[in-house]
């Protein structure tokens, strides 16, 4: 399959056969790296990581995954250049374009990552916006076919802000996929309806499911339950509302208990608020599953950059 020269802004614009070909693209990469072998596809390419907001696991994952198939990548923090202050995005875009043969970035808008791809004119990934956040999704894709050996039509609960990029991401690759997706969260947290109708139809392609509710019994029968911080990045100052809000919705024993099931899994994108989200003892007793998917962020990233940069 060839994906060389494309973007990667938000699961919306791939489809079910180029998602599961960059999931089997990732495996093999990681297969390979544990065998100690990494590769010359990104050979002679320099490629640009503009953080405006702070990272471990997306900072690391591209790094070495750049690192690991011969790129040299470049850190490009907010007090780096002047994106959006003294020059505008187009043309701060306009000269990456000409230096960069890719360009990563994490940051607040959406509307920031999509005009670095079209002024560019090389592949941009992102890395999180305030919308999104897609090379996560591949991550816990992935984690899920090592633990369940599939992804269609296991039932997949994300529990906790229901609007937030993480949720809206999950929703729209598990619609994709075929999996029976719910969120569960309340009604003022929920997404927005013209999100859910478009992977309401995604869905019906694919043979999944959409379920978004307020009441906790709806984890019952769930092969997978995935929560996030409370309250996301440049939120800080909704923290006690959210709290109040969002407290009947810990992820803890009681309510895996609700699953009806013994072999339900625990995901999170980290990093965690442990104690708000999801009890201590429950993410502990799951965290090697947990940390299965903070290295999947790793081989996940690598394998866009090489199916959408690297020689192959």
């Amino acid at each position: 399959m060839n994906l060389k020269g494309r973007s990667f802004l938000t699961l919306k614009d791939f489809t079910k056969e180029e998602i599961a070909y960059l999931l089997e693209l990732a495996a093999d990469l990681k297969k390979k790296k544990k065998q100690g072998i990494t590769g010359n596809s990104l050979k002679g390419k320099n490629i640009a990581l503009i953080f405006e907001k702070p990272s471990t696991r997306t900072r690391c994952s591209f790094t070495i995954g750049c690192i690991d198939e011969g790129g040299h990548p470049e850190y490009l923090g907010k007090d780096d250049i002047q994106l959006g202050h003294k020059e505008s995005v187009e043309d701060t875009a306009r000269v990456l374009g000409r230096m960069f043969d890719g360009i990563e970035f994490r940051g607040f808008k959406q509307d920031t990552v999509e005009k670095l791809a079209k002024y560019s004119k090389v592949p941009v990934w992102n890395g999180l916006t305030d919308e999104y956040h897609p090379t996560q999704i591949l991550a816990d894709f992935l984690t899920l076919q090592e633990q369940f050996g599939k992804l269609e039509g296991l039932h997949f609960v994300y529990v906790g802000d229901g609007r937030n990029n993480m949720a809206n991401s999950l929703m729209i690759g598990s619609a994709k996929m075929g999996l029976h997706f719910t969120i569960l969260a309340p009604k003022v947290l929920w997404p927005t309806d013209e999100l859910i109708s478009l992977c309401e139809g995604y869905a019906k392609e694919s043979g999944g499911t959409i379920t978004i509710s307020d009441d906790l019994e709806a984890v019952k029968g769930a092969d997978a339950i995935y929560t996030d911080v409370w309250c996301s990045m440049g939120e800080e100052d909704k923290s006690a509302e959210r709290i109040a809000l969002l407290q009947p919705y810990q992820v803890n024993h009681d309510l895996f208990a609700k699953t009806g099931k013994d072999n339900t899994i625990l995901l999170h994108c980290l990093p965690a608020v442990k104690g708000k989200e999801v009890t201590e003892e429950l993410f502990e007793e799951h965290a090697d599953v947990i940390f299965d998917e903070a290295e999947n962020r790793m081989h996940t990233i690598k394998a866009v950059m090489v199916a959408t940069l690297g020689e192959m």
